[in-house]
């Protein structure tokens, strides 16, 4: 067997042995969402919906599960600035659920990911501190053996218990047909992000 196939098994069995490890989100408490709840949508140009404003995922989830999504994505947001902008957005719409999905722009520009996980969580003290749950999304980005999310989203969610989706983002940047540039995805894409987000809030029974 020649080195890339010893490499592929290791790596196979790594994500393997990680996957059977890794606590579920369906052990997180949760409660469910009234048909009156608010969610905010909270990132960067992913959340925004770059390449595909008017199919953003925000909007696509809305429809899907018949509660207000508000798009809070900003494009080109560092993790900092989006830290400094969340406690208004809190206090404005009250939300009884954010979906966390920032910290592309500081893996792209190789920011500390120290720093990149302290402001995550901050924004998770300060999210559930105002009522809301949290769900973070894993964001991925070029490490040893190719495209994958960045590990400090699972080891944060697992720190700190809240709802968890780490593959969808990782699926949709592995698949060029599933873009509208080298990062952002198209329609099809941000579709497939609500439906991933959809399908975890009804295991999770935050929706029937």
């Amino acid at each position: 067997m020649n080195n890339t196939k010893w490499i592929a098994l290791i790596v196979t069995i790594l994500a393997t042995f990680l996957l059977l490890v890794r606590s579920d989100s369906s052990e997180v408490e949760t409660s469910h969402l009234d048909n009156g709840a608010v969610i905010l949508a909270f990132g960067d140009s992913l959340t925004y919906g770059y390449g595909a404003v008017a199919q953003a995922y925000p909007k696509e989830l809305q429809t899907m599960i018949g509660r207000e999504v508000i798009n809070a994505g900003v494009s080109g947001e560092v993790s900092a600035t989006g830290l400094k902008r969340l406690p208004k957005l809190l206090e404005k719409y009250h939300p009884s659920l954010v979906i966390l999905c920032h910290g592309g722009n500081d893996i792209l520009r190789r920011y500390s990911k120290e720093t990149l996980k302290e402001n995550l969580n901050q924004m998770i003290v300060l999210s559930r501190a105002s009522g809301a749950q949290v769900l973070l999304v894993g964001v991925p980005g070029f490490g040893l053996f190719g495209l994958s999310t960045v590990p400090l989203y699972e080891e944060l969610a697992l720190e700190t218990n809240v709802l968890y989706e780490g593959s969808i983002l990782e699926k949709i940047e592995s698949e060029p047909t599933l873009k509208s540039d080298r990062i952002h995805p198209n329609s099809i894409g941000y579709r497939m992000m609500a439906e991933a987000f959809a399908k975890l809030l009804k295991e999770n029974g935050l929706i029937e």
